[in-house]
């Protein structure tokens, strides 16, 4: 198993639909509450959601990838961009 960091940066702008999406993303996400080690939004200067930061265990980039391809945050074109990168942790715990 491997950990993998998801950094997603929302469209300028799409506060709502970031909101009318919420719901439904986390019932998604929370499906994976074995693998999902930490997730949260990113906030902007003003302290508004504007992305996501998520931390998954995965069998690999092709796993980790399949997982943010069916959030249904990305299915509905929310994010800017998505970048997935394999983690190794080597400070604080991710029990």
């Amino acid at each position: 198993m491997t950990t993998y960091i998801l950094f997603c940066k929302d469209k300028p702008q799409s506060l709502d639909l970031r909101m009318a999406t919420r719901e439904r993303h986390l019932a998604y996400v929370g499906g994976f509450a074995d693998r999902l080690k930490l997730g949260g939004p990113l906030l902007d200067e003003a302290g508004a959601m504007a992305g996501s930061v998520l931390v998954l265990e995965a069998d690999s980039l092709a796993e980790a990838e399949a997982f943010s391809a069916n959030d249904p945050y990305r299915q509905a074109g929310l994010f800017e961009s998505v970048e997935i990168s394999a983690l190794r942790v080597t400070l604080g715990k991710l029990g």
